[in-house]
């Protein structure tokens, strides 16, 4: 693989940053805004009486990204929902360099259009520093996945880290990569 470079990374390279180098006006070239991570995870409250739904998790986001998937522990005890701390009731994977690229090129150009009635992100779910979050209901969208081995079908969560220092910043640059926002 020494050599390659994912095809969203090169339309950055060569459009995106001198593009946004120059909407923006910056002084210098590493404030232009870049990804620095994408993390995906899917949280299973089911796991407490079934561990294998929780297995089953880890298999589909290992699919999904390419990379392992890692199980998260309840950081603290929550009654209500019969929660202890240290229980293991989700799983994340963190993508970053090429495995992340890629995995927002699938995302936005195969993942996303396979939504039934699908009419774009929304544009309002940034966190004020240049961070943007999306909950999907299905994780069926994602063609890696098939249907019939599925124990069941399961929502997760995606967070975009950028570098971009204001909310503006971060859309014009995810919206520069093909993120679909609703109008």
């Amino acid at each position: 693989m020494k050599g390659y470079e994912s095809r969203l990374k090169k339309i950055y390279r060569e459009q995106i940053a001198p593009e946004l180098f120059k909407e923006f006006g910056y002084t210098s070239p590493m404030q232009t805004p870049r990804l620095e991570k994408i993390v995906v995870s899917m949280g299973v409250g089911e796991a407490l009486q079934n561990k294998k739904l929780l297995d089953a998790a880890i298999d589909d986001l290992t699919l999904i990204t390419g990379q392992k998937a890692v199980k998260t522990k309840a950081r603290k005890s929550i009654a209500n929902f019969k929660i202890r701390e240290g229980q293991e009731i989700g799983a994340k994977v963190t993508l970053r360099g090429t495995m992340m690229y890629e995995f927002l090129d699938r995302l936005v150009n195969v993942a996303l259009p396979r939504v039934k009635d699908f009419r774009g992100v929304n544009q309002n779910a940034f966190d004020g520093h240049g961070n943007y979050s999306l909950g999907i209901t299905e994780q069926i969208i994602f063609p890696e996945i098939d249907f019939d081995k599925i124990e069941r079908v399961a929502g997760l969560n995606i967070v975009i880290v950028t570098t971009a220092g204001t909310d503006a910043e971060a859309k014009a640059f995810l919206a520069r990569f093909g993120m679909p926002f609703r109008k």
